[in-house]
């Protein structure tokens, strides 16, 4: 029986590593993976002592805030990054930099103005959120110093995008790092003081902030050493012919990504709405738990975007499959064997770390897992559309769904409150995986 275990092991290993692509794809997220394992752990135990500090009420006051913010950013956000990684790759491979050096000058030009527009809104809308969402009016300047976050991070996105075309993703895990050790460092120095909640966000701020500025200066140095000092000099009607492409993809990746707010990314907010802040700090611990699951296939889409996109570029169908059938192998059996474990010692792990409080997250928890074993295992089904040139694709998908799960949403969640919402969530992760994959073998059936 062992031996025959070892012997499939083996097989499984060599079928994953035989072929350079998913080689070169495994070393890139591994670099995003050591750190992304390291700040989870710190993250754990930031969380644990933000949740012991806070409790369950004004944890999920904190998960609103925070929902609220990335929900703003996220309407106005034209996905810069994925623009970035799609057309800086493009040119950069026909030989073009000057069109490359205008695509990020443009991105970045895009981001800051977006960026600007969506921290105006949430200063707009704090009133609103703070009574809506946290039930209390006060609250209104927790939700404004928060949003300073999203002027942190004017061209975090685009920065990321160049770095990752250029294969910098052991300088994105490092950063990645230190921006979770500072925030870890405030959350202890705050726990330790007996602090509230406006020490928390100052927390989260400032260790966010610190992590966007390097971003940014790393993106910027990366340009500079690659194109020269001069790159931002570069004309942007250089992008005159390619400009309705442009737009329409960038059009495409906003409107998939604010579809998303529905679909994933207004969980708490949801709850929030239609119920109170207990509810929404149990779901915000569920989520927390569950996310460990995508731990380590959260870095395999940004290493595997931009090896996709360069392998559509050159027309190399075959490497296409190879990147995306080895992928998931990796991502499926990861995520099958930790969301096991999450289900056996999910419930003793919130009893002794979170505190007997939080228990009735684990139900949640429990459905989430589901969820969270398709997304993970069809991990590349936005990517591989955007590479195959099907940016129209997501956004059409997504706002079928977003009006399935919205329509849910306004009949369950009212009623059932935090389990209903982590159903719809489990529910739009396995039908949007199911029918994205779908698309993409056929879309590679067409092309040979």
């Amino acid at each position: 029986m062992i031996e025959s275990i070892t012997t499939w092991l083996r097989s499984l290993f060599h079928r994953l590593f035989q072929n350079e692509l998913i080689r070169r794809v495994v070393k890139n997220s591994s670099y995003l993976f050591s750190a992304t394992g390291f700040s989870a752990a710190l993250s754990m135990l930031q969380g644990i002592l933000v949740a012991r500090l806070l409790g369950v009420e004004n944890f999920g006051i904190l998960a609103a805030i925070m929902a609220f913010t990335s929900l703003i950013n996220k309407l106005v956000s034209f996905r810069m990054g994925e623009v970035v990684i799609r057309y800086v790759a493009q040119y950069t491979e026909s030989g073009d930099q000057p069109r490359a050096q205008a695509v990020f000058k443009g991105a970045a030009l895009t981001e800051m103005l977006a960026s600007i527009l969506a921290f105006g809104l949430i200063c707009l809308l704090a009133p609103l959120a703070a009574q809506y969402l946290a039930k209390d009016e006060s609250t209104t300047s927790w939700f404004i110093l928060y949003g300073l976050i999203v002027l942190a991070n004017l061209i975090a996105e685009s920065s990321m995008g160049l770095l990752q075309i250029f294969d910098r993703f052991g300088r994105v895990a490092a950063l990645s790092l230190v921006q979770s050790i500072v925030t870890l460092t405030l959350v202890i120095l705050v726990y330790l003081a007996h602090g509230g909640m406006f020490g928390i966000l100052v927390s989260y701020l400032l260790g966010k902030t610190v992590g966007a500025l390097a971003l940014t200066l790393a993106a910027v140095k990366e340009a500079s050493d690659r194109w020269g000092r001069d790159w931002w000099r570069t004309p942007l009607s250089l992008l005159r012919l390619q400009r309705r492409e442009l737009a329409y993809f960038a059009f495409h990746t906003n409107i998939s990504a604010s579809l998303s707010v529905v679909n994933k990314d207004s969980e708490l907010l949801w709850v929030s709405l239609f119920q109170d802040s207990v509810q929404t700090g149990y779901y915000k611990l569920a989520l927390s738990l569950a996310s460990v699951v995508q731990l380590p296939v959260s870095p395999l889409p940004q290493a595997t975007y931009p090896e996709l996109t360069r392998q559509a570029a050159r027309q190399n169908w075959e490497g296409v499959r190879t990147v995306l059938r080895q992928g998931s192998y990796l991502a499926g059996s990861y995520s099958l064997a930790a969301s096991l474990l999450l289900a056996v010692f999910g419930y003793p792990l919130i009893y002794f770390l979170y505190t007997p409080q939080y228990l009735p997250a684990y139900p949640a928890l429990l459905i989430l897992l589901v969820g969270y074993l398709f997304a993970n295992t069809f991990y590349w089904r936005r990517n591989a559309l955007l590479a195959l040139g099907r940016a129209d694709f997501p956004a059409r998908l997504n706002f079928i769904l977003a009006c399935l799960k919205l329509v849910g949403i306004l009949l369950l969640v009212p009623k059932y409150g935090y389990l209903a919402s982590a159903a719809l969530l489990s529910g739009y992760y396995i039908v949007g995986s199911l029918i994205s994959a779908y698309k993409v073998r056929s879309l590679l059936a067409q092309r040979g």
